[in-house]
């Protein structure tokens, strides 16, 4: 730990219990105290602090783990147990783990999940522009002018989808590429252009691609994977 310190969320992000996002929120709600004092987002961790949720020392620090799953339509990436949709109870991962981003609970196809809460920021951070490719099949045929108004920006939830890349593949079926991720955007898209969705499948993640893994099965990141998400790991 340099003298600067290290930010309360990505310290404890980094013991591999939750996203630095998460831990934003258990520091407001005041369950994170630093040497026996509530803590505050925006304090900084620095060699000899001790560090507790709820009374306890946050003493874990687990390996590291990169997976990446083919979710089945009806699953919810959600880390909630109350829903038992969720993914987590899906897996059955013998660890604590969170999706990274999500996928919606009708939707099927790659998902990546870890323990590292700091490269989840990273990934879903807007600026970095991560690629995602999806396999979509509507509900009639696909004419010129909607791949053409599907690859501009589109109107939507108070703002503009990016610029994207389509290409029809068969009559009903095209394949697109975002680099945004608004809340349910590819349906959203589609039903402006007139069109629905019948079935949606993510198949890439940057370089990471969902392959020949079946659905509902997962299997780590391979080393060539894992050399892909080097710059992601980069201190800052």
């Amino acid at each position: 730990m340099s003298q600067e310190g290290i930010s309360l969320n990505k310290y404890i992000s980094g013991k591999g219990l939750c996203s630095r996002r998460e831990a934003d929120k258990w520091i407001e709600s005041s369950r994170i105290k630093i040497n026996g004092q509530v803590a505050k987002k925006g304090n900084r961790v620095f060699e000899g602090d001790s560090v507790s949720i709820d009374g306890k020392a946050l003493k874990v620090e687990v390996k590291k783990v990169y997976i990446k799953f083919h979710k089945p339509a009806g699953v919810t990436c959600t880390t909630d147990r109350r829903d038992r949709t969720n993914i987590i109870d899906h897996i059955k991962y013998k660890e604590r783990i969170f999706p990274i981003g999500r996928l919606d609970k009708n939707s099927t196809g790659l998902i990546l999940l870890t323990n590292d809460g700091d490269i989840v920021n990273k990934v879903l951070r807007k600026e970095g522009k991560h690629e995602k490719e999806y396999i979509v099949k509507v509900d009639k045929s696909i004419s010129p002018r909607f791949l053409e108004r599907m690859s501009k920006p589109i109107p939507m939830l108070g703002t503009k989808t990016l610029p994207s890349k389509v290409k029809k593949l068969k009559k009903d079926v095209f394949k697109i590429t975002l680099t945004q991720g608004l809340n349910r955007q590819i349906r959203r898209m589609c039903e402006f252009c007139g069109y629905n969705v019948l079935t949606l499948k993510r198949i890439r993640i940057m370089h990471i691609h969902l392959g020949e893994l079946k659905v509902g099965k997962w299997e780590y990141l391979s080393k060539e994977e894992m050399n892909g998400l080097g710059s992601l790991f980069v201190m800052e």
